[in-house]
């Protein structure tokens, strides 16, 4: 096991033990916005992740989700999600996980995702393949767009834009077999790679939502992109993930839910 990865394996073991002790413990919460919230458990989370990576590595960066980015001095990047799926977590609902990746120079190196409830492990390395608790996983065979499974989910400005995002929700109900919203980007992402679900889009995702789950998905054998089929970038706003396959099928979807839209009403920002 490289260096990073071991790193990222500890820390991810870690931060997962703490949430999975707090996840039905009544949780100290504030708002970043009206339904964006943070529990002192992800800050903790955080600190213990970003200490691990910060004694081993100093010389990189670090962009988490709970503090303020810290400049490297290599061209290192991690990006940390200490706890993908805050609302669940809050609600005792035990859907979550933490979220580490490596980047040098935007190029995704290692991405690991710690399901603690369920003791799953995805990871990846560039060009050496996507895992599951240490054994090879691939995306679906799925090829009708009718039988697929998606996932996907709503951004928190959904309540500002609600006939947007469920115009999305319902044309997928119309072509496919069925849509999830599980309430983890990272776990839908990983979901895809390991073929429980063959498909997920999301609107307004971060770098640390989405840079595990993308190396993920694509050393599994997937297609991440935007919502054109242009390369998926972390600071993008669109997410469009599938078996390869599907991708097609999906991105026509998008286009005509977009399309039904006035050109003079704009994606919402």
């Amino acid at each position: 096991m490289l260096p990073f990865e071991r790193v990222a394996h500890a820390a991810a073991a870690r931060a997962g033990a703490l949430l999975r002790a707090r996840c039905r413990e009544p949780q100290e919460v504030s708002f970043k916005g009206d339904i964006d919230l943070v529990t002192a458990t992800d800050r903790e989370a955080e600190r213990l992740i970003v200490e691990a990576i910060s004694e081993a590595f100093p010389e990189h960066g670090i962009v988490a989700e709970e503090s303020a980015p810290r400049p490297g001095r290599d061209g290192h990047r991690w990006y940390v999600d200490p706890l993908d799926g805050t609302t669940n977590f809050a609600h005792g609902y035990p859907h979550f996980c933490v979220s580490i990746a490596l980047a040098r120079d935007d190029d995704l190196l290692l991405g690991l995702v710690y399901d603690p409830m369920r003791e799953e492990t995805f990871s990846a390395l560039r060009a050496g393949g996507a895992r599951l608790n240490g054994s090879p996983i691939g995306v679906s065979d799925t090829r009708a767009f009718g039988r697929a499974l998606l996932g996907t989910g709503f951004p928190y400005d959904r309540r500002q834009h609600t006939d947007f995002y469920l115009a999305y929700l319902a044309e997928a109900m119309r072509r496919t077999q069925g849509v999830r919203r599980g309430g983890s980007a990272a776990l839908d992402l990983c979901w895809v790679a390991c073929g429980r679900l063959d498909a997920f889009w999301e609107w307004k995702l971060h770098p640390w939502d989405t840079a595990a789950g993308r190396l993920i998905v694509e050393e599994a054998g997937g297609r991440v992109s935007d919502f054109a089929g242009l390369p998926h970038r972390l600071a993008g706003e669109e997410t469009a993930a599938s078996n390869t396959h599907l991708h097609g099928p999906l991105l026509d979807m998008l286009a005509a839910v977009r399309g039904s839209f006035s050109p003079a009403t704009p994606p919402p920002t």
